[in-house]
């Protein structure tokens, strides 16, 4: 190769190393408002790492919602939970733009849906519109702000998916977001990885004695160990017009300079999301609801986010040996603390283990595992869980204990009740339901019934119980009367509510033709916007009939009068 073509090669190299391969001034903003974020892309998050970002609205609901680039709504959905009133749009990039917790759409596509949901009687709908069917244009008004769903207060949740539906952080492609503060880190955790390391003479997690630096870096007093050792970090970022606690955007660790794992939340599939699970210290999670972000891969955790990881991340210290451990943690923006971890290799003088007490029954992760007992058996799919344990398995009176909701699931499981003992009344209104709390609530799991036998799958141990419910749903109305004239009204409004099992459906008419309701279960309310004018009468017959879980249900009739 002579020296030009080298000069040539080089150049073409050097460009393609520079370039984002994300268009940068393909998207606009969603929002014509300065972006506040309350939640980053791939923050942790119960079950799930977050698929987008989080906009905040200003305290408020109705803002305009604007297509961040041409193209065509390729699907709407609208349910009870999860997104509520979403709206995706294809762009001709092959890109999919997400917009999340509407409170309606546009006029256009409002009209579009209300069909939808007219010709199916439902609330809840799914549609994929043809390309020619609702193109968007730059700069259009697609949809307005809201807070439905599973939102837990008015903001506008966005995302960009890629053409094999992998969410990728909006940021890539160079939404602007005002960040100059450095990540914070609030615990740090070691993790000897079998019994034969330690850390300060501790076989089991250590929390480390943590000590912020005025640049913002931290570091940890010099700890005594060997053996194999991994590490976990508590840690959050923030955003310049925000307190909110973020996720971070890359994790690196150094040991003696070299580099053993790397954390980069750039992009993720929907399917990898559960691992989060395995990610963090699920444990600490569930019994004290911090986070814990595991530097280190134990077995079944696959997410693609992971890189350059050496192995598994676990770092092995030897005896006299005076070494360091660095974390590098980052958010979008480059802004970095680092953590540093002074390790001196020492051994520990062995002591007499005591033998604990292990649970009653062992679980084989790589098989189907069956517990049954009295008129209760249990059926764990193969690779429900990560790892082989000692679970925690009785029964008795109808109430199952499956060990302590502290061991992560990749699969859900089925619990089965004989209820062939209960009268024909009794087993019209039982469920199975887990209990809950310091009073053992119960809560409600989708229950199925075959014969003499109740079914219901899940994805979480704990304790579980046959429960009755023998009560109605109520229905109550909130803006109206019984045979009032109600013209000046835009919208009624009714409370319905359910004590045990929950509203499984409910049917609404207005002069024996089914009207929309929408139901917002965060408020218990629906609502029925007398613009869809399907009553034309001056006098007209509301009735709704509501039906909790187990078949329990209530009639609600009344007569309204309007010009």
């Amino acid at each position: 190769m002579n020296i030009k073509s080298l000069f040539i090669v080089l150049f073409i190299t050097q460009l393609c190393f520079s370039q984002s391969p994300y268009p940068q001034d393909y998207f606009r903003s969603p929002l014509d408002v300065t972006l506040v974020l309350s939640g980053t892309f791939a923050e942790l998050r119960s079950n799930h790492f977050h698929s987008g970002l989080d906009i905040k609205t200003q305290q408020r609901t109705g803002l305009n919602v604007i297509s961040v680039a041409e193209g065509y709504v390729s699907r709407i959905k609208i349910s009870h939970f999860g997104y509520g009133k979403a709206l995706y749009i294809t762009h001709p990039n092959g890109y999919v733009s997400v917009y999340a917790h509407l409170s309606k759409f546009s006029p256009r596509i409002e009209k579009y849906i209300k069909t939808c949901q007219y010709e199916n009687e439902s609330y809840e709908v799914e549609v994929f519109p043809t390309p020619n069917e609702l193109p968007i244009i730059p700069d259009e008004i697609v949809a307005f702000s809201g807070n439905s769903g599973s939102s837990g207060g008015p903001h506008l949740h966005f995302e960009i998916r890629d053409n094999e539906e992998r969410p990728i952080n909006p940021m890539l492609f160079g939404l602007n977001i005002k960040d100059a503060k450095q990540p914070v880190i609030s615990a740090v955790y070691a993790y000897p990885k079998d019994r034969k390391s330690h850390v300060d003479n501790v076989k089991n997690r250590k929390e480390l004695r943590l000590i912020p630096h005025k640049n913002g870096d931290y570091s940890t007093e010099p700890i005594s160990a060997l053996g194999d050792i991994g590490f976990g970090v508590v840690s959050y970022d923030q955003q310049d017009l925000a307190n909110n606690k973020n996720g971070l955007s890359n994790i690196q660790t150094f040991y003696n300079g070299n580099k053993s794992f790397e954390m980069d939340f750039k992009r993720f599939s929907f399917d990898e999301s559960k691992h989060i699970n395995r990610f963090i210290d699920f444990e600490i999670y569930k019994e004290q609801k911090s986070r814990i972000q595991k530097l280190f891969v134990q077995s079944g955790n696959t997410l693609s986010m992971l890189k350059d990881v050496e192995s598994n991340g676990y770092i092995k210290v030897e005896d006299s040996t005076n070494t360091v451990y660095k974390v590098r943690l980052s958010d979008f923006k480059g802004n970095e603390s680092w953590l540093s971890i002074p390790i001196n290799g020492k051994p520990t003088k062995e002591k007499l283990e005591t033998h604990e007490i292990k649970p009653n029954r062992y679980i084989y992760a790589n098989q189907v595992n069956e517990l049954e007992k009295d008129n209760i058996s249990v059926y764990f799919p193969n690779q429900t869980f990560y790892e082989d344990f000692h679970i925690d398995f009785s029964a008795s009176n109808d109430t199952l204990k499956l060990h302590k909701d502290i061991i992560p699931l990749m699969k859900s499981f089925t619990i089965k009740y004989d209820i062939s003992s209960f009268s024909e009344a009794d087993k019209k209104q039982l469920f199975i339901a887990k209990l809950y709390g310091y009073y053992q609530r119960p809560g409600y799991i989708n229950t199925k019934r075959l014969g003499n036998i109740l079914s219901a799958r899940t994805k979480s141990l704990g304790t579980f119980t046959l429960a009755r419910d023998t009560i109605n749903p109520t229905i109550t109305p909130l803006n109206f009367q019984d045979g009032k004239w109600l013209s000046k009204l835009n919208y009624l409004k009714i409370k319905i509510d359910d004590a045990l099992s929950g509203i499984s459906n409910y049917r609404a008419t207005i002069n024996g033709k089914w009207v929309l309701m929408e139901y917002d279960y965060k408020k218990d309310t629906l609502t029925y916007n007398f613009e869809d004018s399907v009553n034309t009468e001056t006098e007209n017959k509301l009735k709704i009939i509501v039906t909790d879980n187990v078949g329990n249900n209530a009639t609600f009739e009344a007569t309204f009068f309007r010009k």
